[in-house]
């Protein structure tokens, strides 16, 4: 078996697993028996869990981040100076992702999978990993975000990212359990593209609503 069909393999079955059983949850063992290898050949070619955790992500987001800088490359070339539109970065993100070659069908919502799992689980490591290796392009995104809300308090910002990530990540993770049941319910088929075309303007809009929060009514008991 040559060395990146062996590398392969183990990324495979890691990142599958991982998405389906969590970081902690998913053992060497698992993964050696699903990619039909040794512990031997994960320790030769990762040294490491936690190694090989980077390794399923930075396959997806070395690429990735090639592909947003030059997107971001382009559309602030076509603003000329002026601060791109929130659609438009968020397009440009978006479109981004979804075009990135996929090795299977589920490639992008397994990744989403992984990504939510990389902020909800205990993985210190991962996160700084990724703040090391990814912080460019992800330090450029926040700043055309800033730039194109200014409205926006510093809190508030913080806050509208967070639920517009969040809402990201159920729906692009959940995306072929949504297409399923948009084709039971309603009979009618559609694509990762056209579900990102329908996202990017939902966020849009999340993140430049109104600056108010709505303050619950303060509990009145009845008196007898």
């Amino acid at each position: 078996m040559a060395q990146s069909d062996t590398v392969d393999r183990i990324l495979d079955a890691a990142e599958e697993l991982f998405a389906e059983r969590g970081f902690s949850e998913t053992s060497l063992r698992m993964i050696t028996s699903k990619a039909k290898v040794n512990l031997a050949a994960v320790n030769y070619h990762f040294g490491s869990k936690n190694a090989l955790i980077h390794a399923v992500f930075a396959r997806f987001l070395t690429p990735f981040s090639a592909t947003l800088e030059d997107a971001f490359d382009d559309l602030e070339a076509k603003c000329d100076g002026e601060p791109p539109t929130l659609n438009q970065t968020l397009w440009a993100l978006t479109e981004s992702a979804v075009r990135m070659p996929q090795r299977n069908e589920k490639g992008i919502s397994i990744f989403m999978r992984l990504l939510g799992l990389a902020y909800t689980q205990s993985q210190g490591h991962l996160r700084k990993f990724l703040e090391q290796e990814y912080s460019q392009p992800f330090s450029r995104f926040m700043r055309l975000l800033k730039e194109a809300t200014p409205q926006l308090s510093a809190v508030d910002r913080y806050w509208r990212i967070q639920f517009m990530l969040g809402a990201t990540a159920f729906t692009m993770s959940s995306s072929d359990a949504l297409r399923d049941i948009l084709q039971n319910k309603l009979g009618v088929e559609t694509t990762v593209q056209e579900i990102a075309a329908r996202l990017v303007p939902f966020l849009a809009a999340g993140m430049q609503a109104d600056d108010a929060m709505l303050v619950p009514p303060a509990h009145k008991t009845s008196v007898a």
